[in-house]
């Protein structure tokens, strides 16, 4: 795997709002830098961390996109979740000091190294930061939990609006279109995340494209109609 080391300094990065908390004060943000001093290059289809290794660091994604997934018994792999720019991959590792899935990146990408013995020990000195984390281990058990819900009591059209409606929830929040997305994962990696078959989920995307609701051209999704895509979502609240 090519590896290039990097000085890394959060306090001019684009990405801090998302990465970091707000409300830090200067000597505070200097310290941080201190901590988050290596960038990592981890190219497309290679691994950022694998399943058994010793968790030693988080890392925030800077640039690029990544899939988390495990191996099943009979040797596929089953995707676990998606993560992009602005995003902490890597909290997996925390509770048995191993972490417990694969992150392979999607597209070329690029990392900040968060070692967590160290963030630890700063973030019990600077309670914002404490907080911080907390939210972010938090708003991850969240997310983990709405996957469950929607593998759980959906139907394949509502699983894949949802997936598309929360993947351009969280690109509009780092800067991009509302309404636009290119899709870094393949079909049969939405359908793994998803619990769907590949043709599922491809004759789900034809019939979006046929309700007028998207329009497709490979990887490339313009969303037509929002509205739809969330009445498709909340249907089985008024069944």
């Amino acid at each position: 795997m090519s590896l290039q080391a990097i000085k890394a300094s959060c306090s001019n990065c684009n990405l801090r709002e998302l990465c970091l908390p707000i409300g830090l004060n200067e000597d505070q943000m200097q310290r941080i830098d201190t901590i988050v001093a290596v960038r990592r290059k981890v190219k497309r289809g290679s691994l950022l961390f694998h399943n058994g290794e010793p968790f030693s660091s988080l890392y925030a994604i800077r640039t690029g996109f990544f899939k988390t997934c495990v191996a099943t018994e009979d040797g596929r792999d089953q995707v676990t979740g998606f993560q992009m720019a602005g995003e902490i991959i890597g909290l997996d590792g925390i509770v048995n000091d191993r972490h417990t899935c694969d992150a392979v990146a999607l597209e070329d990408a690029e990392v900040c190294v968060m070692p967590f013995d160290r963030l630890e020990e700063l973030s019990r000195e600077v309670t914002v930061l404490q907080n911080h984390v907390h939210k972010v281990m938090s708003r991850e058990i969240v997310r983990e939990h709405g996957v469950m819900l929607l593998l759980g009591s959906m139907r394949a059209e509502e699983r894949l609006a949802a997936f598309v409606l929360n993947l351009v929830q969280r690109l509009h929040a780092r800067g991009f279109s509302q309404s636009e997305l290119v899709l870094r994962m393949t079909r049969e990696e939405i359908g793994s995340y998803l619990g769907l078959k590949l043709e599922t989920v491809s004759r789900t995307f034809s019939k979006f494209v046929e309700d007028g609701i998207v329009e497709v051209k490979q990887r490339h999704i313009r969303i037509l109609d929002t509205d739809a895509l969330k009445r498709i979502v909340n249907s089985q609240r008024c069944d």
